[in-house]
Parts: C-alpha cells; sequence; structure tokens
C-alpha cells in the first residue's frame, strides 16, 4: 500500500489523501443496514476531472480496486468499501457550472446536493424535480448512480429522465463524454442511460448536463383517511384511472403516521389505517382537489381535508417526510425496502407486507409513492438482538418476494448495491445477468469498480 500513497500523491495535494485508519474507518458504508463493508487502504477527495483519472490510472496500474462515494446516504450498500479499496469520494466536486435558462439546462459536478442544485435554479424561474428524501444531504453524482427518485415522479418522473449528459472517467483514466446539451438526440446507443442506475460500475461521473422544468406553482396538497389500505389503493387506482396528474401521491400506513407523530407531534390522524396526500401545482388546483376528494370518498374515505394553504401543505410533506427517520426512532436500526410494484397490486403488496409483519413479530411500516406504486416497507428492529436481527433479515427477504410475485422488481430507486445483489439475478434471470457481467466486462475488463455491488 505503501506505493499506492506515494503514487496517490504524486497527483493529488496532501490534504486529498487521507490514511488515518480511524478517518478511513469513516467512509467504509453508507446507510444501509445488512451490508458488509470491508477497511479501505486509503480515502481520496479529488476536487478537478484531472484527479480523478490520476486516480483510476494508479489504482489500475496496481489493480487496486475503486469504489466511488458521494454523501453515502445510500441505501443498499453500494456505497461500502472493500478490504484494500480505495475509495473516491466526490464531495469536493460541488461547483454548479452552468444553468442555462434558454436551453433549460445545468451543468454540474458530482458532489453538487440536490436541494442545492433545486434551489439555485429556482431562483432563475427553473425546477429540477427529483427530489429524494435525502434532498437536504444526497448529491447528484449518488443520484445518477442510483438512479433515485423521490415525491415528485408521479408527474415529473425520475433521474433518468433529467439526464442529458454525462462526463465519466472509466476505470483506466480515459474521459468519455456521452449525450447532448440539446433538447433531443439520438445518435449512437444510449450510453447516458447506461451510466444511470450503475451505482459506479462502470465508471466515475464527473460533470451531468440536466434537463431543468419551467418552475411550477405552490402545489396544494390534500390528506385522505381511510379505513383500510384496501380503501386506500382503490382510491389511487381510481385516481390514475380518471387520468388526473397530481403533483405528488403518497401513502402513509398506520404504522407510520402513529412514528412521525411520535418523533414530531405532527397532530397525524392517528385512527387512520392509510393515510393518502395528494397534491396539484397546476394555476388552479381547487378543481382537481375536489375531484379527487370526491373519488376518495367513493372509495371509502372517512375524512378527506384539504390544505387551506402553502403552510399547511408543507406542514404535510413534512409530515411524509419525517417518515424513514420515525420509524428508525422505533427501534434504532431498520432495512428500509423499496419494492415498486404496479399500481393495481399496490394493495396487496402493503397488506402482504402487513402479514410478514406479524408473521416474523415485527413491527413494519410502509410508505409509498403512491401514484407510481413504489412502495418502502421498512422493517425496524433491534441489531443487539440476534434472533430479532435474524428475523428482519429474513422478512426483508419475503417483501421482496412478494414484489416479485405481484410483478415488480425489487427496487424501484434505491438500488441493488450489496443488500439486493442475489435478489437481482432472481428478477432479472441467467440470461439477463449475462448480458449485463457482459457490459461490465466491456467498460471495466478488470473488474475494478466497485467490485461485489449489484452481481
Amino acid at each position: 500500500m505503501t506505493d499506492l500513497i506515494e503514487l496517490l500523491r504524486e497527483g493529488l495535494p496532501e490534504e486529498a489523501v487521507l490514511t488515518d485508519p480511524d478517518v478511513t474507518g469513516a467512509y467504509a458504508n453508507d446507510m444501509a443496514s445488512f451490508c458488509e463493508a470491508g477497511a479501505p487502504a486509503v480515502v481520496v477527495l479529488p476536487r478537478t476531472v484531472e484527479q480523478v483519472q490520476h486516480v483510476c490510472r494508479t489504482a489500475t496500474a496496481l489493480r487496486v480496486p475503486i469504489v466511488p462515494q458521494g454523501a453515502r446516504t445510500g441505501l443498499s450498500g453500494a456505497a461500502n468499501a472493500s478490504d484494500g479499496c480505495v475509495v473516491l469520494s466526490l464531495v469536493k466536486m460541488d461547483r454548479i457550472l452552468e444553468i442555462n435558462p434558454v436551453d433549460r439546462i445545468a451543468v454540474v459536478e458530482p458532489g453538487v446536493i440536490n436541494a442545492t442544485l433545486s434551489r439555485a435554479v429556482m431562483e432563475k424561474g427553473l425546477y429540477y424535480p427529483p427530489d429524494p428524501s435525502s434532498w437536504e444531504q444526497c448529491t447528484i453524482g449518488g443520484n445518477i448512480g442510483t438512479a433515485s427518485g423521490g415525491l415528485c415522479c408521479v408527474k415529473y418522473g425520475v433521474t433518468a429522465e433529467y439526464v442529458l449528459g454525462l462526463d465519466v472517467v472509466l476505470a483506466d483514466g480515459r474521459l468519455l463524454k456521452t449525450g447532448r446539451r440539446t433538447a433531443k438526440g439520438v445518435a449512437g446507443y444510449d450510453l447516458t442511460r447506461l451510466f444511470v442506475g450503475s451505482e459506479g460500475s462502470l465508471g466515475i461521473v464527473v460533470r451531468a448536463v440536466l434537463a431543468l422544468k419551467p418552475a411550477p406553482l405552490e402545489q396544494l396538497v390534500l390528506a385522505a383517511e381511510f379505513p383500510s389500505t384496501a380503501s386506500a389503493c382503490d382510491a389511487i387506482c381510481r385516481i390514475m384511472e380518471r387520468g388526473h396528474a397530481p403533483s405528488l401521491l403518497e401513502l402513509m400506513d398506520r404504522t407510520s403516521v402513529r412514528a412521525v407523530n411520535a418523533m414530531g407531534n405532527m397532530g397525524l390522524p392517528e385512527s387512520t389505517e392509510a393515510l393518502l396526500m395528494a397534491a396539484f401545482d397546476t394555476p388552479d388546483p381547487a378543481p382537481d382537489l375536489a375531484a379527487v376528494a370526491e373519488l376518495c370518498t367513493a372509495a371509502g374515505a372517512t375524512e378527506v381535508v384539504p390544505a387551506e394553504d402553502a403552510a399547511e401543505s408543507d406542514m404535510l410533506l413534512q409530515a411524509r417526510r419525517m417518515t424513514l427517520p420515525a420509524l428508525e426512532a422505533v427501534k434504532g436500526v431498520t432495512m428500509i425496502d423499496d419494492v415498486c410494484v404496479p399500481r393495481s397490486r399496490l394493495a396487496e403488496m402493503i397488506d402482504g407486507t402487513a402479514a410478514i409483519a406479524t408473521k416474523y413479530g415485527l413491527t413494519i411500516g410502509v410508505v409509498a409513492h403512491a401514484g407510481d406504486g413504489n412502495t418502502h416497507p421498512t422493517v425496524c428492529f433491534d441489531p443487539a438482538d440476534p434472533d430479532e436481527s435474524r428475523r428482519a433479515r429474513e422478512s426483508f427477504d419475503a417483501i421482496m418476494a412478494l414484489g416479485l410475485e405481484l410483478g415488480g422488481t425489487i427496487t424501484g430507486e434505491h438500488g441493488v448495491g450489496v443488500l439486493k445483489r442475489e435478489w437481482l439475478a432472481r428478477e432479472l434471470g441467467p440470461v439477463g445477468v449475462e448480458m449485463q457481467r457482459g457490459i461490465k466486462q466491456v467498460f471495466d475488463p478488470l473488474g475494478l469498480l466497485n467490485p461485489g455491488k449489484l452481481f
């Protein structure tokens, strides 16, 4: 490792090469539970593309694995270190290089925080829609690596739909440019989309051209209480079937509602079995909210309450964003699934998860991006209790099996990483895995980029 450190320092500032085990150990893993992590040999924090290229050339020459990282807010172990690797942290590459209101694009480095970009473009009357729950901490590079989503996906789509072009440093240090700055373009294979969701296993994203939207109007939120998840999911199906385009359509089960109240005294109705939030950002949202209220009532809602203003809407959305930390507070640790199923099977997914919770004697809360069928079953457990930890892991697997049985996918937005590696093979099948391994071989023939992830 001495040669590795010395060679890295030839092309990096002294402060950008971290070797103290007490420091490097803090970069060993992301926020996922039950994911093995190794001890990195070194952590590097480059600030330029040339420095990233130097790191990759050095690691390739010495055959040392490279693990790219952003803010490590991921939930699948995709940013976990492997023993003896170079952790390549991109958080110092945090510049917004351009915001172009005419072309409606932003050009950014990978370490830019999602919320920072969102606020910067909003000042120019523009909007970057992908908004993961961790948007105040997560980076654009990490969002690209995991193809992340968020609360507004039902209307505006996920990260993949906003990445127009990329600059990517390959494992051997070469710089690849993909995509375009134009609104349209079909020249050659779509390598840009290939890198989105690749979890750093094909190359290191060092610059991104992102599409922007005109800034939407303030949205108003409606909250509807339901006596069962089935009736709430019936309302969701009615809303989508009738052609409504809410800017947000989120579902919280009873366990999630109670956890949020316990943490933040939010005053959500604890008697409800499911709380549905729908929002519209149209010039006049009142007719849309009224129509959705009528559909919710027809589906069996016991109470429907539209927010009176933006402040009330923000309070409801804050309650939704609090769900994951609130569930974590129940036992101290959680395993967060993100199974996505067809909207028509959403009730089966949520009720099936409740049955799994009963079977394994665990608290499992479910929140969902209901408009696109993306559920987040969150298993609460005590890691100091071996039996409870075992049951948590088994329940997690049962939830993923249920998702596949219902025609869904093992991950809607969190990625595969280490946590779902076995399940990716089950979803893709042997031919699918063979083709994906072939793609990996083309871009990373030595297998140095984020080894042990995905496959």
